[in-house]
């Protein structure tokens, strides 16, 4: 009888992980980051339109609110070391689907020379009835060499 081998698993290193905060009261109670990469992945969370000072940016406004949501997230993907350049896919939740043209007008402006992969979805509501749109984006980091 044969001994047993013992199987040899690849030791794998430990990425570290950077946690980004916008500073949007919702983190700490809820326990999130606006975004976190690890490697050379970044994943940003649901962003809402908070108005630098807190509240709502543009309320009423589909577009003002959304171009609100792609400079957090921007901002936050700065900050992770990324670029808007690295975005590979966004999800935009939408109060009212109808509208979409609106939210994809400003969407457009920022991603239409990256052309992320983008899905539209429409959501029964918000954590604020005044926020018409919610977003996400997901990135991978490119070679900084």
């Amino acid at each position: 009888m044969e001994p047993k081998r013992k199987r040899m698993e690849p030791k794998r290193k430990r990425m570290e992980r950077c946690l980004v905060s916008s500073g949007s009261p919702y983190e700490k109670p809820i326990g999130f980051s606006r975004a976190v990469r690890i490697g050379s992945l970044i994943a940003v969370a649901g962003t809402a339109p908070i108005a630098p000072g807190g509240g709502t940016d543009s309320e009423g406004d589909l577009f003002g609110q959304t171009r609100r949501c792609i400079e957090i997230m921007k901002a936050a993907i700065e900050q992770a070391g990324g670029k808007l350049g690295d975005v590979i896919r966004t999800r935009i939740m939408l109060k009212d689907i109808s509208q979409w043209e609106e939210a994809g007008r400003a969407h457009g402006e920022y991603f239409s020379e990256i052309r992320p992969s983008c899905t539209f979805v429409e959501a029964k509501g918000f954590i604020d009835p005044l926020w018409l749109v919610e977003m996400e984006a997901d990135c991978v980091v490119g070679d900084q060499s």
